[in-house]
């Protein structure tokens, strides 16, 4: 494809649209097509330092905007992305691959956190002692950050900085977007959003890039904050670099989500959850079931429920309304769970359902990996100890519910784990022995709403906040604790030199 056939995605500060200064660019792709839809700038440490002037600046007035100011502004934006969702949704559709309810779902899951955020004013409610000691009262509120900063993954290119900014932004900060290279045209929507709804200039600013940007970031001295959701290695790296640079980081990483199914669950109400949990996005979500841990019956007979279920989904081009799920990523990403699921049988394990090869008519160059479910598995195996992030599910064996659980608990992830079931006495047991930061009970993606929190244990998280929810309006604000006293016009004297104390 000729360049001048594709647009170049600009970066979205102080309030508008900013070319990219140097020539670093990333192509935007068409997974369905395999067509390249666009350029994207890759900004480094210029175009990053410029999106945090622009945000410095905004955050000496936007912290001193009244909370009903700030609530009428989230309120607006709230409504706009509620009119827009079908476009959003398409635009991920096209850049990331999934299907367009599944893009609508995304997008009506991050609202939840905007509405969320719209009730700030309750939420950044302070304390008050009255007559502590005598003529003195205490009080305490809680203050923004500054500027702070959020990376985000390709997955969710709308719900996950939808988790972090409203938050941000109600809070009195203002924000910097990092969003993947691979499918920025969501953040360039919600950027224009946020401009529609009166947000000030430089409060929400996007520069798109790669590693050059996230370092710039993490090493802005004008930066207070990091959000980040990625890839293990990566969350780890963004943890140790933010905190070394005196940042407050809440970094989510990778995860392993297992899903055990009991003798005296319903198979096939348990496989239905399941494929839908393996394969919707086509697996490519921080919460997909990679792993079925089935106990004391026959796991050859589960493997094939799920396989039969699982080969009846429609796999397309996620515009298509009769497509279930779409294609994955990247020609690369295909490449390596392709690589993965073969390395199964050379080390031991049985494929039951094969997806690999799988072609959809007029979408050949599609990046298309069809669901594919693994049975045999053992923890030793690639397949089990890597993250596929992909269309894979890994069926492992167990002879009692403790030992599902510690094999649950041996795996260094703790993001999601799920139970199949109908004894709520095991249910009890599972949700408190398991190491893990969301639990689903016959629910096998048990993302909190937004009134909650989102977060795991283990690999899966750096620092000790999660997102969104009670702790995100934490993770962006800091206590203040006044203690005052409004003494008479005439001074009562004798003032005592000891370490006051509360009389």
């Amino acid at each position: 494809m000729e360049e001048s056939a594709v647009d170049t995605i600009p970066h979205w500060i102080a309030g508008g649209p900013c070319a990219q200064r140097s020539e670093r660019r990333s192509a935007v792709w068409n997974p369905a097509t395999g067509v390249q839809r666009a350029w994207v700038g890759l900004g480094g440490a210029a175009e990053v330092d410029q999106a945090v002037q622009a945000a410095s600046q905004a955050f000496e007035s936007w912290s001193q905007t009244s909370l009903g100011r700030r609530t009428q502004i989230l309120f607006a934006f709230r409504e706009r992305v509620r009119s827009q969702a079908q476009r959003i949704a398409e635009a991920i559709a096209d850049e990331h691959g999934k299907t367009v309810p599944d893009a609508l779902g995304e997008v009506q899951r991050g609202l939840e956190v905007v509405d969320f955020a719209c009730g700030i004013a309750s939420l950044l409610k302070g304390d008050y002692s009255d007559q502590v000691s005598q003529g003195i009262d205490l009080f305490s509120f809680r203050a923004p950050l500054g500027v702070v900063a959020g990376i985000t993954p390709f997955n969710f290119p709308a719900m996950v900085p939808l988790w972090m900014f409203p938050l941000a932004i109600a809070c009195g900060n203002s924000f910097v977007l990092k969003p993947s290279e691979r499918d920025p045209t969501a953040s360039m929507l919600l950027a224009q959003l946020w401009a529609e709804a009166g947000l000030p200039e430089g409060v929400f600013n996007v520069v798109h890039g790669d590693k050059a940007a996230v370092d710039a970031l993490l090493e802005h001295p004008q930066v207070a904050a990091i959000s980040f959701v990625g890839s293990t290695p990566i969350a780890r790296y963004v943890h140790q670099r933010g905190t070394a640079a005196g940042k407050r980081v809440q970094a989510l990483g990778g995860a392993k989500n297992h899903a055990i199914v009991l003798p005296d669950a319903d198979e096939a109400f348990a496989a239905e959850q399941l494929a839908s949990a393996a394969f919707g996005s086509a697996g490519q979500r921080c919460m997909a079931i990679s792993a079925a841990v089935v106990v004391g019956f026959d796991g050859d007979t589960f493997a094939q429920t799920v396989s039969d279920r699982a080969a009846s989904i429609k796999v397309g081009p996620g515009r298509d309304p009769r497509t279930q799920m779409g294609p994955v990523v990247t020609r690369e990403a295909r490449e390596r769970i392709t690589r993965l699921i073969g390395s199964a049988p050379e080390q031991g394990a049985a494929i039951a359902l094969d997806g690999r090869g799988v072609v959809v008519p007029g979408h050949e160059a599609g990046f298309f990996v069809g669901p594919t479910v693994i049975d045999r598995v053992e923890p030793r195996m690639d397949v089990y100890r890597e993250e596929i992030f992909g269309p894979v599910l890994c069926v492992l064996h167990a002879r009692s519910l403790t030992e599902a659980i510690e094999l649950v608990n041996a795996n260094p992830y703790g993001n999601g784990a799920a139970i199949f079931t109908r004894s709520g006495s095991a249910a009890r047991e599972f949700q408190r022995r398991v190491r893990a930061g969301m639990i689903g009970i016959n629910v096998p993606i048990p993302v909190p709403m937004a009134y909650y929190s989102f977060g795991g244990w283990g690999d899966s998280l750096f620092g000790d906040r999660h997102v969104y929810g009670p702790e995100g309006v934490a993770f962006y604000t800091r206590a203040k604790v006044v203690t005052s006293r409004w003494p008479q016009l005439e001074a009562d004297g004798n003032v005592p030199y000891h370490f006051p104390t509360a009389t």
